[in-house]
């Protein structure tokens, strides 16, 4: 099995292997995963997006997550959190973000994870706030950040995505240490 670095009701968080890549590789290829993003990602994008995790696990003890369903140990995706350094009023900030296999979809994973990934934030890490962005359309991970007790901070047109006129225009979401996540609101 796998060296969880910690877990949550249902799902493992670990660091990536390279037996991720190929499964990663097929959930950033599907143009549904992918809906709010400018385009799928090739396999050798994943494999650089996979050392690029591994690095930041390193260098600051976190990253996006690999995550597994303990039941079965199925790999179901990412949930974690990443250092943001692009020009934004927000940045540099750290972000929760996730993204998921579509057949585990709607069944609270992403809710489940992203909790726990603020509670390692906050009482692992010692970090004071955490920031999630989406595209404003992206009413699915807009809904999650709520759920999991982010307030809305701004809107914002993302500088990776200015040419983009169905994704540039942004949502910024934050929640400190101070506040309750989740259902303990």
């Amino acid at each position: 099995m796998h060296n969880y670095l910690f877990t949550s009701e249902r799902l493992g968080f670990r660091n990536w292997t390279d037996d991720d890549i190929p499964l990663m590789a097929a959930i950033n290829a599907d143009p549904a995963v992918m809906e709010f993003f400018p385009s799928v990602l090739t396999t050798e994008q994943t494999t650089a997006f996979v050392q690029r995790m591994k690095n930041m696990l390193a260098e600051k003890g976190y990253c996006y997550f690999a995550v597994d369903r303990l039941e079965d140990g199925a790999f179901i995706g990412f949930t974690g959190l990443f250092y943001q350094d692009y020009d934004a009023p927000f940045t540099p900030c750290t972000d929760i973000g996730w993204r998921l296999d579509k057949q585990y979809w709607n069944k609270g994973y992403a809710t489940e994870g992203a909790e726990r990934c603020l509670q390692y934030a906050f009482q692992d890490l010692r970090l004071k706030n955490i920031k999630a962005t989406a595209p404003r359309i992206n009413v699915r991970s807009v809904n999650v950040m709520e759920k999991i007790g982010m307030k809305k901070q701004l809107d914002f047109i993302h500088p990776r995505l200015h040419d983009n006129e169905r994704l540039k225009n942004c949502v910024c979401y934050e929640i400190s240490s101070e506040q309750p996540t989740g259902g303990n609101q």
